[in-house]
């Protein structure tokens, strides 16, 4: 068995590349629509306050949830488009799972370019 050692270096330069992402979450219906823009450009804001670029930002707005989430049976979806450091997408999650105005998100990597 062949094993291949990488260095620390390799993987901090492996890292401070930007890699694309989707994400996707849902605000709580009972957020005003004023409060619901604040939280897009605060999430916008956290992305590119850490290097990173956005390249498309959609309100699909307000939807009818598969299943209750916390009581809830809609929600107003955003869809976010950016390019990140990788180290930073665990800081990012922690983030919206913290907000009570969010009330799901998913972070997806996307392979190649876009």
């Amino acid at each position: 068995m062949v094993t291949k050692r990488v260095s620390k270096k390799t993987l901090k330069a492996e890292d401070e590349q930007l890699r694309g992402y989707e994400l996707v979450y849902i605000i709580s219906p009972e957020v005003a629509e004023e409060k619901a823009d604040t939280i897009v450009d605060n999430v916008s804001q956290f992305i590119t306050g850490r290097g990173g670029a956005i390249s498309n930002v959609e309100r699909w707005g307000k939807r009818k949830l598969s299943y209750p989430i916390k009581r809830f049976v809609e929600g107003d979806y955003v869809l976010v488009k950016f390019q990140f450091k990788p180290s930073l997408g665990t800081e990012l999650e922690t983030n919206l799972q913290i907000s009570e105005e969010i009330l799901r998100h998913l972070l997806v990597r996307l392979d190649g370019a876009e």
